[in-house]
């Protein structure tokens, strides 16, 4: 069985507070994009992983798909499977890659042995993964609140616009983020700020995580500029970055770019 996790945009990203558990509150809009990863898993004599496409660093056993597995095995007879994940979701670039592939290994492996799993108990079990594997269970767009886990449905339809993608040859870690960023309330909540115009959205939707990563990678912040030059009505980091995203009324010519960073058109 093949399913195609799909990465995700963070619109707004406001850091809060910290919270006693390590973690942080935060509002952010999570908003799905077409930038998909290609995951298949077989039953097989034992548990494996493999993949292919772009390199997954660290230790495969400590793949979200992996730690999914066991975690559904502690409930469920599961037979061995044998994953395959082809990545194609640029990694440490705010795409939520890793998590859409676990949120979907869930969602697979639910269908394929027929678990009987709501999407309320999948969303249980993608909690326990990661903040944002939540989300793409249902995988519609949200406001996300408190760890960025929990879920109010909006209604946002960017679809008649161009959304791009751009990826620099930059990495950023999350916990390289997290230690630069300095959490404040928010003076205006983004559940309010996400209803009002895009052309709005420049002005007053930011991503918190931007202020020191553009001052220690000015390389990302240079794409954030240039999306600007080229038309976008609004243009942020997504996530934790390093990607950029922009959203133009038409599709922009953006060849200059092409030449030194990885560009996604009609996410």
């Amino acid at each position: 069985m093949i399913v195609f996790p799909n990465a995700k945009i963070n619109i707004g990203l406001n850091i809060i507070s910290r919270r006693p558990d390590g973690y942080h509150d935060l509002e952010t809009v999570f908003y799905p994009v077409k930038i998909n990863d290609v995951l298949e898993v077989i039953e097989a004599p034992k548990l494996s992983f493999e993949f292919s496409g772009l390199d997954i660093p660290g230790n495969l056993d400590d793949n979200l798909c992996i730690k999914g597995y066991h975690l559904l095995k502690k409930d469920f007879d599961l037979p061995p499977v044998k994953i395959h994940l082809h990545k194609n979701i640029p990694i440490g670039a705010g795409l939520g890659g890793g998590s859409s592939d676990a949120a979907f290994f869930i969602r697979l492996m639910n269908e394929k042995f027929g678990l009987g799993l709501s999407s309320e108990k999948m969303i249980d079990y993608a909690r326990l993964l990661g903040a944002d594997c939540a989300f793409f269970i249902d995988n519609k767009p949200v406001f996300a609140f408190e760890k960025g886990d929990e879920f109010e449905p909006i209604k946002l339809d960017l679809s008649a616009y161009e959304i791009v993608l751009v990826m620099p040859d930059a990495h950023v870690s999350t916990a390289e983020a997290y230690r630069g960023v300095k959490p404040a309330p928010v003076k205006e909540s983004l559940y309010e700020l996400i209803k009002t115009p895009i052309a709005n959205w420049k002005r007053h939707i930011k991503n918190d995580f931007e202020g020191h990563i553009f001052r220690d990678h000015p390389v990302i912040r240079g794409v954030k500029a240039e999306l600007y030059e080229h038309g976008a009505l609004y243009a942020s980091m997504s996530g934790s970055g390093a990607s950029v995203f922009g959203i133009f009324e038409t599709t922009p010519n953006l060849q200059g770019m092409e030449e030194n960073n990885q560009v996604f058109y009609n996410v």
